[in-house]
């Protein structure tokens, strides 16, 4: 049984810092490319960055590149994401997913299983 489970959201000041975490068990981890999203209330989900197998390709959306870094461990099943200079509007639920395929230009839809997410506040 497949499961991913996100960490480390929590209420931060606008231009703060936050680091999440997302395990995933059940599967050889290292196979998959991995992504993040986000949604806050009242707003579409948005694609925030994805990662290959391997690490050595990323994609982040234009709304937080040069702010965000994802990364991942394959020998502790864990996928990062840094996030730095976190605005107000970047208050959201964000869920860590497993891809179907890895995109260097969006992060793509096709998600074969989704974490439970975790809430990200920030004070302006």
């Amino acid at each position: 049984q497949v499961q991913v489970v996100e960490s480390g959201g929590g209420l931060v000041q606008a231009g703060g810092s936050l680091r999440l975490s997302c395990t995933a068990s059940g599967l050889t981890f290292g196979d998959y490319v991995m992504g993040w999203f986000r949604q806050a209330p009242g707003k579409e989900r948005e694609g925030v960055s994805c990662i290959n197998w391997n690490g050595g390709s990323t994609y982040y959306a234009d709304s937080v590149k040069g702010r965000f870094t994802v990364s991942r461990d394959n020998a502790r099943n864990t996928l990062y994401l840094q996030m730095n200079s976190l605005k107000p509007g970047e208050a959201a639920i964000y869920c860590c997913a497993i891809l179907a395929y890895y995109s260097s230009t969006y992060v793509p839809a096709a998600v074969d299983y989704w974490g439970q997410g975790t809430q990200v506040t920030v004070s302006s």
